[in-house]
């Protein structure tokens, strides 16, 4: 290991804080790395959801980078956390040396995530109009797609942690290409039950031009099987 390994930055998917990479986290520590996990605004107990855009998370994330001084940075993100990651690494391209995609969407240039899937583009936009903030919930009905291999009582833990998603974060689009034409090395992590994807992760690996590193798990094996996503992370 290098005397400063790179940092990891952990952006968590739609729904969630920084609590859910907290396990993998602590692991990365306890192998001698550095590792910062962020809530995204929006997303911490008692914030306004209102009026927020996918450029106020891109910009959250680089404010604390540049605070905390990390200029050798590894970005990590879960599900819809592709979004932030990939506009982090073309706003401060020069402090980001990988980014890694967890069981994420990779975006296209000029496709929002409400644009990924025509069914879920359906419930969204729904969503959003009828909501009073312009935020989404995650249903209780969805939690088996989220966590196939737990419990009843597991299913219902992780949807009382969820938290509504304020709407521009899936309506707003990157216009930005890939991370890799910026000539920052790009690796994919897949759970080998997701089922939450809004499309088959090797097509999202596809549009970094690799294919998936298999993890065990669903899409939430960042809270079940930590130990195996730390030890992915750090083979990158």
């Amino acid at each position: 290991m290098s005397p400063n390994p790179s940092t990891f930055v952990l952006i968590p998917g739609a729904w969630r804080g920084a609590w859910s990479w907290e396990p993998v986290a602590r692991r990365l520590r306890e192998a001698g790395r550095d590792a910062l996990t962020l809530t995204l605004p929006g997303l911490a107990d008692g914030d306004s959801r209102a009026g927020l855009h996918l450029s106020d998370a891109v910009h959250h994330v680089v404010n604390e980078m540049e605070k905390r001084g990390l200029d050798d940075v590894t970005l990590v993100g879960h599900s819809w956390g592709g979004y932030p990651v990939t506009g982090v690494a073309h706003e401060a391209p020069d402090r980001v040396t990988k980014v890694i995609y967890y069981n994420a969407v990779v975006p296209e240039t000029g496709v929002p995530l409400i644009d990924e899937n025509e069914d879920d583009a359906l419930m969204l936009r729904a969503a959003v109009e009828t909501s009073r903030d312009g935020s989404v919930s995650l249903v209780r009905a969805q939690m088996p797609l989220l966590l196939p291999d737990q419990c009843e009582a597991t299913h219902r833990i992780l949807h009382a942690l969820l938290v509504p998603h304020p709407g521009g974060y899936f309506m707003d689009a990157l216009d930005v290409p890939a991370v890799t034409t910026l000539g920052i090395p790009a690796v994919y992590l897949l759970s080998e039950d997701d089922r939450a994807l809004c499309r088959p992760g090797a097509e999202f690996a596809a549009r970094i031009g690799v294919t998936p590193r298999m993890v065990p798990g669903g899409h939430e094996s960042l809270l079940t099987h930590p130990d195996e996503v730390a030890r992915a992370l750090l083979d990158a």
